[in-house]
């Protein structure tokens, strides 16, 4: 069981089953919503994850078509992302977690657009766009 929270602790949730696909996007949207030089996000299951306490204080922004970003409205805190495309997954913000997911960022997309002023100093795989 993996737990996760935003930072007032109005929202928790946890997630019953693997994360997988974990990598850092670059891409200007993530970078702009998590207000760093990219984000570190996973994939779960939808049907792996449950809300515990606070769903009511997420709102959800469709920063592209069929893209959902839901946050706490209270604090701010990135929650999990929502995909038309892909009902039976969801995006989930690394940061926002309790405890250690069990996987590591495997690689770094959309490295084209990333922030001119951040290096990446490591040595995962690089794509300019998404895989």
């Amino acid at each position: 069981m993996i737990r996760g929270s935003c930072l007032c602790g109005g929202v928790r949730y946890r997630i019953a089953g693997p994360l997988f696909d974990a990598r850092h996007c670059h891409c200007s949207m993530c970078r702009k919503a998590h207000g760093s030089a990219f984000r570190s996000r996973a994939s779960v299951r939808a049907a792996d994850f449950a809300w515990v306490e606070g769903e009511e204080l997420v709102t959800f922004y469709e920063s592209s078509p069929g893209n959902r970003r839901g946050f706490c409205r209270v604090c701010g805190s990135a929650i999990l992302s929502k995909f038309d495309a892909n009902r039976a997954y969801y995006g989930l913000p690394l940061g926002a977690l309790d405890d250690d997911p069990g996987i590591r960022p495997t690689l770094h997309v959309h490295v084209a657009s990333k922030a001119p002023w951040f290096t990446i100093t490591d040595d995962l795989p690089q794509l300019p766009e998404g895989p």
